[in-house]
């Protein structure tokens, strides 16, 4: 619903490399082996619900994931019907919130978000160019409520530039797109990867 080219794209050519739900959890069974840090696995409903809810909860569990981000999850379903579920097996769960959230709602989403609030920084997809003087606006009115939860920014970070804007206001930036589109450049991973966040971070 949000995902850009970019996104979508890889998406593609995942599921026409055999790459399922039951392949993820293979790859991710030794990740705690090596990697320290929290893992948090985002997704649309669709899949989830065709897996099973509780099934992938359990399974999410076993293998060391610390959260989850279902942006097509409605507040009232999460609170009544899945939120229960995820809280059995130890899930944080991490809600969306763009700058047309009324306060009320956004404080809502706050009170129920475990973990962080990804803060969208504008309501357009994936990878596109945003106007940072707009979105430092509305970052400033996040930072200025006081909430219980660290606040993320994702939509449209690419750069160190673009990196530094919102960390002047939020306490980190989610980079999907521009990092996809670095991994098309070569076959070599890590080094891929090394280069990315050296750009970004020094």
């Amino acid at each position: 619903l949000a995902d850009g080219e970019v996104i979508q794209s890889s998406g593609n050519v995942a599921i026409a490399n055999g790459m399922t739900i039951d392949t993820l959890f293979e790859q991710l069974t030794t990740m705690r082996n090596t990697i320290h840090i929290p893992v948090v696995l985002m997704s649309y409903m669709n899949p989830i619900l065709q897996y099973g809810f509780e099934a992938f909860c359990k399974k999410a569990k076993a293998v060391g994931v610390d959260g989850l981000i279902l942006p097509d999850l409605p507040l009232y379903e999460f609170e009544h019907i899945y939120g229960i579920t995820v809280q059995e097996n130890e899930l944080d769960f991490v809600f969306l919130v763009t700058p047309e959230t009324p306060e009320e709602r956004l404080r809502k989403l706050d009170s129920l978000s475990t973990g962080f609030l990804y803060a969208v920084s504008s309501s357009a997809t994936t990878g596109k160019d945003k106007d940072f003087s707009k979105v430092a606006m509305y970052l400033k009115r996040l930072k200025a409520f006081g909430l219980k939860n660290p606040f993320l920014v994702g939509f449209g970070i690419k750069d160190k530039e673009s990196f530094n804007a919102v960390n002047e206001y939020a306490n980190g930036a989610i980079i999907g797109s521009a990092y996809i589109k670095a991994l098309s450049s070569g076959s070599d991973v890590n080094a891929i990867t090394k280069t990315f966040l050296e750009s970004i971070l020094k």
